[in-house]
């Protein structure tokens, strides 16, 4: 469940939920000491190593020889790595909240920001000196400390001007203000494009990334006209009985504009149409996401979403995994609160509607949800 907006947290440093967001989200960092006290890694080393072998697994692997930076894709096998006592490098992995319970639950903490906005846990290792360089990202990002120290460097930066000829992209002319080292548990929230620099201090460093989903406007309205285009039954074609002859054939007819922008309004123009795309667009699952068949057999009661499960709500749909559908009265009700959350108890599924009981089922058979030993 995500936590109350109002409850102080030791994870924001004694701050509330609303008072981060009121004060420092998208506005300005906060280094926070001891957010989890007696931090444990969701993975240990030994764990995350592996998981950067796994094919359908995003991980890089960054290395560093005085002023030469290389960039290498997974996977990789262990050999693939360099020995651990090699200074200057780093292995990155993506999205582990995916692949490991504990990584996802260490994501749920920061549902105070939205669904829509969470995007996932990144687990990086360094040995002795290794990072990324100074860079800066273009959305708001927790860096928690697992293992090890760190120590960042960070910067309201101007110039943001990157070193030609690197494969990453590093700032040509990194001007930081302020310095911290951060020891496990300890987390430091930067907003989008404050400039950042870490280094491991004394090797064996993990740090885990908390990053959120910023929509790009051109890219989001791409993916929203494809799912409405998707939904359109119109196969009507354009027709033009009085075009005239013409001595200028390479002029666009005025006609055919007419019909480009009738075809685009028409798809717009339908009730809620944009809001079931978002909504689907938002849920889908991230690529190379598969769900796995249920071990048994369906039965209402206590359940919880899988972890690659996406599922939100707005006032007149419910969305899981890129799909929308339309709910109402006691059933919006019971999939809203499956969506915050992402678990009911059996006397909420027992007391569901034949209709909700059997969408709950579907979804068990496609492996969006499990069967819960807690109630």
């Amino acid at each position: 469940m995500s936590p109350s907006p109002d409850t102080a947290l030791p994870l924001l440093g004694g701050l509330t939920p609303a008072q981060f967001m009121r004060r420092h989200w998208q506005k300005k960092p906060l280094l926070i000491r001891q957010a989890i006290p007696g931090m444990q890694p969701p993975l240990d080393r030994a764990a995350l190593f592996e998981l950067a072998g796994r094919e359908g697994v995003e991980s890089r692997l960054i290395a560093r020889r005085g002023g030469d930076w290389s960039l290498r894709q997974g996977p990789f096998t262990r050999r693939a790595l360099p020995p651990m006592a090699r200074a200057g490098w780093t292995l990155l992995v993506q999205g582990v909240d995916l692949h490991a319970d504990a990584a996802h639950t260490l994501l749920q903490r920061f549902r105070f920001v939205p669904d829509a906005r969470l995007d996932d846990l990144m687990i990086s290792w360094a040995s002795e000196g290794g990072g990324v360089g100074p860079h800066f990202d273009s959305y708001d990002v927790f860096l928690l400390q697992a293992t090890g120290r760190r120590r960042w460097r960070i910067g309201r930066q101007d110039d943001l001007s990157l070193q030609p000829g690197v494969p990453l992209k590093i700032l040509q002319r990194f001007e930081p203000e302020e310095e911290f080292v951060l020891e496990p548990g300890d987390m430091l929230y930067l907003p989008p494009r404050w400039a950042h620099d870490g280094d491991a201090v004394g090797g064996d460093c993990m740090t885990c990334s908390i990053g959120f989903r910023a929509p790009q406007r051109g890219g989001l309205a791409e993916e929203l006209l494809q799912r409405l285009a998707e939904d359109i039954d119109d196969n009507s074609l354009y027709r033009d009985p009085q075009q005239a002859a013409t001595a200028e054939p390479g002029r666009m007819p005025a006609g055919l504009q007419a019909f480009a922008a009738d075809a685009v309004q028409r798809a717009l123009a339908r009730p809620d149409a944009l809001a079931l795309a978002l909504g689907e667009v938002m849920t889908e699952p991230k690529p190379a996401t598969w769900f796995d068949e249920p071990a048994q057999a369906w039965q209402p009661g206590a359940l919880m979403l899988d972890r690659r499960t996406r599922m939100m709500y707005d006032d007149r749909f419910v969305f899981i995994n890129g799909e929308g559908l339309r709910a109402g009265g006691a059933d919006a009700r019971l999939m809203r609160r499956l969506a915050d959350r992402r678990a009911l108890s059996a006397r909420d599924v027992q007391r569901a509607s034949a209709d909700a009981q059997a969408l709950l089922g579907d979804w068990f058979e496609a492996g969006w949800l499990h069967l819960s030993a807690h109630d």
